[in-house]
């Protein structure tokens, strides 16, 4: 079947991960915790250096929703996926413009000649992860770039859209932007909550754009976070997916779909509107065969949204995201197994 070009389009904050095994005592250093997501302050500078002197760091191609991106063009057809963000105009850009050309992903990278491409220390400990991210010039995107003509042009070709949360620290006018697009258009408003810190510390902006959610993905960490910064008085899974998919909603045409990932535990999928919520079992690995959790998270959606925008059922997008982050999670850091393995249906 034909196929147009670039129907996915990815907007979030490219980001070069610079990831090592840790431990404890690195951890205590510089204040992190074992599992969490967080933004570099002036005690975490040294940290970068840190991980490539002492730690025999590795430099791989990060920002959650890039790996996202990579992650769905794995599973759909050549130039299916267009992603969008900043970077400098340095080697660390340079690498990770290989990194997504060999994925056969496209990119418009609003490239900052001032500012430094943005890093992410991530320390892993056993199968936690603790990141630590320097945004440089990721921070610094804004609505204008966005209309850019070239820019402009795959979001009006683009079928559906995919937000990573971290991009609300950044510029939600770009953010709001898509999903007026989305909403007018009726096409998929896919966004993941991204980290605890997003709903806590930016819940104006995360607010003003869940009208707009047609499918809001994330894991129970973040689905917490959620419920305690909107005061709905439950730590329960199954009631924070309910709550989020029967939000008031403006794209009438589509129910919102909520789903809350929960590692080896079962995927929780709230529907709008429909009474209860399903599970859907994941099918663990031997333990042996984990190497890194990093990422896996973002693999899930980067599978989900394949689905979607190839128009797979729900249940077949939920299939396909569990079967990436399994392959993932196989793999050094948010990383795609090659040769590329073929997704075969449940």
């Amino acid at each position: 079947m034909a196929t147009s070009d670039y129907r996915l389009l990815v907007l979030e904050n490219p980001l070069l991960d610079i990831q090592a095994v840790g431990d404890e005592a690195l951890l205590e250093k510089y204040g992190l915790k074992t599992n969490d997501a967080i933004l570099a302050e002036e005690k975490h500078q040294g940290i970068f250096e840190d991980l490539l002197n002492n730690y025999d760091a590795k430099l791989i191609a990060g920002g959650a929703a890039q790996n996202t991106a990579r992650g769905a063009q794995y599973l759909l057809a050549p130039n299916s996926v267009a992603y969008l963000g900043g970077v400098g105009d340095d080697k660390y850009a340079a690498i990770l413009h290989d990194a997504v050309k060999a994925a056969g992903l496209r990119v418009e990278y609003r490239v900052d000649p001032k500012v430094s491409t943005g890093r992410c220390a991530v320390v892993i400990t056993g199968h936690n992860r603790s990141m630590c991210t320097e945004l440089g010039a990721a921070n610094f995107y804004t609505l204008e770039d966005l209309k850019k003509p070239e820019v402009w042009s795959l979001v009006e070709k683009a079928e559906a859209y995919y937000i990573g949360g971290y991009h609300f620290t950044v510029c939600p006018p770009a953010i709001q932007e898509l999903a007026n697009q989305a909403a007018a258009r009726n096409k998929p408003f896919i966004l993941s909550l991204s980290a605890p810190f997003i709903p806590q510390f930016f819940k104006d902006p995360l607010d003003a754009s869940a009208p707009f959610w047609d499918y809001v993905i994330g894991n129970e960490t973040e689905a917490a976070a959620y419920a305690e910064s909107h005061g709905l008085a439950t730590t329960d899974v199954k009631e924070i997916a309910t709550a989020l998919a029967n939000l008031p909603k403006a794209n009438a045409q589509r129910k919102r779909v909520a789903i809350i990932t929960q590692g080896t535990e079962p995927t929780i999928v709230a529907v709008q509107g429909e009474e209860g919520v399903k599970e859907y079992p994941v099918h663990e690995i031997p333990k042996e065969q984990i190497v890194d959790t990093n990422g896996a998270g973002d693999a899930f959606a980067g599978g989900f949204s394949a689905g979607i925008v190839d128009g797979k059922s729900l249940e077949e997008s939920i299939h396909m995201g569990q079967w990436l982050a399994r392959l993932s999670i196989q793999e050094l850091g948010p990383s795609y197994p090659f040769p590329k393995q073929t997704y075969t249906s449940a």
